[in-house]
């Protein structure tokens, strides 16, 4: 098996018809033997009747993982990992943005030697704000993480074997897969990749979720910001003692009075921002300390309620061949 799409499907019933008609002329005009995974993430509309009918059109092409629940897209992708056969795989959204036709470019640049392929999405079609915000994250993250990827919402990635292997060999409950995928990659390349409007539904990614798929991406990948608000604690202690030194020695050398209503109102404002910064704190230790909890209660990170696929030949014969035969 040359390749394995792995798609994640999650109430994308008024889509599908259009992506089915795009992604297997797309696939077929590369001349590779492939197969195409798709996994339902626990969809609430006809996403799932929809993908075991195109299962019964192309079985020899087409696994359909159905998940039981709804899981999140990265364990979509990961229970889809578990599965694939192809020496390539490729991830892409089931909404269209990224075109399938694209897929060649990413499997050429690996053909230039390189393990992982990151996409860029050209011209992209998303609003202005979430533009901005998602180059800001971009930024935040890298400078934290040191995870060079220019366009991490991009879902249209491309992996070989063994980076797919080594991220089945990671049990974390919370991850991000291609931020993984690079501390995996040694050669990491990235290409420029059309992006168009959804072709229906909505998008899925609120701004809180994205939130907090990047706290996940920075807990996860750093202790950097443990390290800054430590530093920073450090730094407001050895402000707050110089100030209390400076103020004493102003007040036995000049003796003027400190306690005037405007230091007062500016001791509370200070107080507020210590508060602040403290509670914060807090948040961010605890955001570690429920990612170890997660992990140590060693639960499953989904569950399978069926798999539609075909047996291969091979299989199918011997299993016969092994069953007693009745007349």
């Amino acid at each position: 098996m040359n390749l394995s799409v792995v798609i994640p499907v999650y109430n994308e019933e008024p889509g599908l018809p259009a992506l089915f008609a795009r992604l297997y002329p797309a696939l077929d005009a590369l001349g590779f033997t492939y197969e195409v995974i798709f996994v339902n993430d626990g969809s609430r509309d006809r996403s799932a009747a929809l993908l075991r009918e195109q299962f019964g059109q192309r079985p020899e092409v087409t696994r359909v993982v159905l998940l039981n629940g709804n899981f999140g897209q990265h364990m979509a992708i990961l229970a889809g990992f578990e599965r694939c056969r192809g020496e390539r795989v490729v991830t892409l959204d089931a909404d269209l943005q990224n075109p399938p036709e694209e897929i060649g470019k990413l499997l050429a640049e690996m053909d230039r030697g390189h393990d992982y392929v990151g996409g860029i999405r050209r011209s992209r079609k998303d609003p202005a704000l979430r533009r901005v915000l998602s180059r800001w994250m971009n930024r935040v993250r890298e400078r934290i993480t040191r995870i060079r990827m220019t366009d991490q919402g991009c879902m249209l990635r491309a992996y070989s074997r063994g980076i797919v292997e080594a991220i089945n060999a990671c049990r974390e409950m919370s991850t991000f897969i291609p931020a993984l995928a690079y501390t995996f990659a040694r050669s990491p390349s990235e290409v420029e990749v059309a992006h168009e409007e959804r072709a229906a539904g909505t998008s899925k990614y609120s701004l809180y979720r994205l939130i907090r798929l990047n706290f996940d991406l920075v807990t996860g990948f750093s202790v950097v910001p443990l390290q800054i608000f430590s530093l920073f604690g450090m730094g407001v202690s050895v402000v707050s003692a110089l100030t209390y030194l400076v103020v004493m020695i102003k007040r036995v050398l000049a003796g003027e009075s400190m306690t005037t209503l405007a230091t007062f109102w500016d001791r509370d404002i200070l107080q507020f921002f210590l508060i602040g910064v403290v509670l914060f704190g807090l948040g961010l230790v605890g955001e570690y300390v429920g990612r170890i909890y997660q992990q140590v209660r060693q639960r499953p990170r989904y569950l399978v309620e069926a798999v539609l696929e075909r047996q291969p030949e091979s299989a199918w014969q011997t299993k016969r061949s092994s069953s007693p035969t009745t007349t």
